[in-house]
């Protein structure tokens, strides 16, 4: 292989998701950036190697190699993980099980990365909703993702649409806390320390994706529940760097927004999408009061509606 190319490794981690099929025919379907290489690893983190079969038979038909890694422990950091020891190339991009790629996914971050320079490189997803799903939950589009932008910069990302350049020093030696790999959080926390390090990561627009909502997502409950997470997440990583009274000021000051939230809820009762959004901004608070205070992180992975 020329020197001028360069190498691209995709990873896929899963569990039990039939989906896994429909994603992975999605990747195979890429247009093909200029002098680029690819290849995909798909990390199981299933206890027996369930999605082995649907793998080996796609690869017949896969215009790239594919790698199959079983990760025999239900933490999705171990997968994760198992996918950043198994590149091998300039850049790995990460992409879930339940997601579905355009041709031009991979030419949009690559041209990023190339453009920028970046050591990470996020990209939207969009939720797709069914008909079934309620009203509020479809014009508020709750299930979708995107950077958040803090004075300008990304300081933070999710690995369900990125491409992380692997020779970065901010990201070669640099694996997803184990810890975290059954309540969810993971990648929060890694992409915290990527840009704490002095990391820096950008946004490629274009370079979309779409998720299917599922019934089991398609609840108030659900969001609220995964707000309440990364909440707890975000508090745990604050109380690690303010010990003393500047965590105590971190927790007075969550309690503070979880009131101003609680409050507009039911200001706005009358507003479904805006009482909601803020129902579920008061969730992300008292998460983060409940991670200052050192609360243990719900879990998330290793059951069925894992990965």
């Amino acid at each position: 292989m020329g020197e001028d190319v360069t190498r691209i490794d995709i990873g896929i981690c899963t569990f039990r998701r039939p989906e896994l099929e429909e994603t992975l025919r999605s990747l195979f379907a890429l247009d093909m950036p200029a002098n680029v290489a690819i290849s995909l690893i798909v990390a199981d983190n299933d206890a027996s190697p369930s999605a082995r079969g649907l793998v080996d038979g796609l690869r017949e038909i896969s215009p790239f190699p594919i790698r199959y890694v079983h990760c025999p422990k239900s933490n999705i950091s171990i997968a994760r993980n198992a996918c950043l020891s198994e590149c091998s190339a300039d850049y790995l991009a990460f992409i879930d099980d339940d997601e579905t790629a355009g041709p031009e996914w991979l030419v949009a971050l690559i041209d990023k990365a190339r453009k920028t320079g970046a050591d990470a490189v996020l990209g939207p997803v969009r939720a797709v909703y069914d008909e079934k799903s309620a009203a509020w939950m479809r014009h508020g589009d709750f299930h979708s993702t995107m950077p958040v932008w803090v004075n300008g910069t990304i300081k933070t990302g999710y690995t369900c649409n990125v491409l992380l350049d692997m020779r970065s020093p901010h990201v070669e030696a640099r694996r997803f806390a184990l810890s975290l790999g059954q309540s969810g959080g993971e990648d929060t926390h890694f992409f915290t320390q990527l840009t704490e390090s002095g990391g820096r990561i950008e946004f490629a627009p274009d370079a979309l994706l779409l998720e299917p909502v599922p019934a089991k997502r398609a609840s108030f409950g659900w969001l609220a529940k995964r707000r309440f997470r990364s909440g707890q997440t975000h508090g745990r990583i604050v109380a690690a760097r303010k010990p003393g009274m500047a965590r105590i000021k971190a927790t007075v000051m969550a309690s503070l927004k979880l009131g101003y939230c609680a409050a507009l809820t039911g200001a706005l009762a009358a507003f479904p999408v805006k009482r909601n959004r803020y129902a579920l901004r008061a969730a992300l608070h008292a998460g983060s009061v409940m991670g200052t205070l050192g609360m243990r992180e719900i879990r998330q992975y290793g059951v069925a509606e894992a990965a």
